[in-house]
């Protein structure tokens, strides 16, 4: 949404215009913590055979040890990560000469399967990697110092979790490869990004920032996926919100413009009369079923 900028003084008579963008997490948005700690392991200090009913994911500070699951073993070191998925069988222990320290925490939620997805992790590939121990380290502290049931505990420590998953995605989150995934991971983005922002004036630049590529690529993959170019979805799906306004509401032509993005109702009437054949105020008036 656009802002006016409005003030007496001559000077601040040209008004400013600021961006207010939606962003697009309704697929993370029910994610809860269910337990963390870190763990300063003795020689061939073990866990399992044994099954968690949630996501447990485990980072390794520091020495080594050997995990299982699935019928394959992974020797692991400083640096490295591993998730058990939830009913899955696991086992893991700590090395005899150099036990591992490492972190852990469990968690569910109606969206927990997507953010797994997310993280590019399965139950045939559940290991990971990062460089940034310290700040793995701290955020773990953080999420292990909130662990009371009252409210502000619980939003501290969820908080905390988002961040621990923000700095492991940088090295595990799944990136787009061949043509399938690229629609996935930009088009099916961009499409989301036009779905919730069409109201406000944004601009084909707006989308291709938010899905970080450039304009020119992401036309290029639109054009692949939908044979439509960024652009002409926007106008379109515009318009198509713009009659649904049209026929249910007594809306002002004027207020139809602004609810849909366009800032002047000329360039609105303009812009649908190209797409409709008619002006907005004959599609009103039943011109066209």
């Amino acid at each position: 949404m656009y802002y006016k900028n409005v003030s007496g003084e001559k000077s601040m008579e040209k008004m400013e215009k600021v961006k207010d963008l939606k962003f697009i997490d309704k697929k993370l948005g029910n994610v809860f913590v269910c337990n963390s700690g870190i763990i300063k392991a003795e020689s061939l200090e073990s866990f399992g055979p044994a099954i968690k009913p949630y996501y447990q994911m485990y980072y390794i500070f520091k020495g080594h040890g050997l995990f299982t699951i699935g019928g394959k073993k992974y020797k692991l070191g400083k640096g490295d990560g591993f998730l058990i998925s939830p009913d899955e069988l696991a086992y893991f222990h700590a090395d005899k000469n150099d036990p591992w320290t490492y972190g852990y925490v469990g968690f569910a939620g109606s969206d927990s399967d997507e953010l797994v997805k997310g993280l590019g992790l399965t139950v045939k590939k559940p290991l990971f990697k990062s460089k940034r121990n310290d700040e793995i380290h701290r955020t773990l502290t953080e999420i292990m110092a909130n662990n009371t049931y009252k409210l502000t505990a619980e939003l501290k420590r969820n908080g905390h979790f988002n961040i621990l998953i923000a700095i492991l995605a940088e090295n595990t989150a799944t990136s787009p490869k061949g043509k399938v995934n690229r629609t996935d991971n930009y088009v099916s983005k961009a499409i989301d990004f036009i779905h919730a922002n069409f109201c406000d004036p944004i601009k084909i630049t707006d989308v291709a920032d938010y899905v970080q590529i450039n304009r020119s690529y992401l036309y290029t993959l639109f054009m692949e996926a939908i044979e439509v170019s960024p652009h002409q979805f926007l106008a379109d799906y515009r318009i198509e919100k713009a009659c649904i306004l049209l026929a249910k509401t007594k809306a002002s032509i004027e207020s139809v413009a602004l609810s849909c993005g366009y800032m002047d109702a000329l360039v609105f009437t303009k812009a649908f009369k190209q797409v409709k054949g008619v002006s907005p105020s004959q599609f009103r008036k039943g011109n066209v079923k």
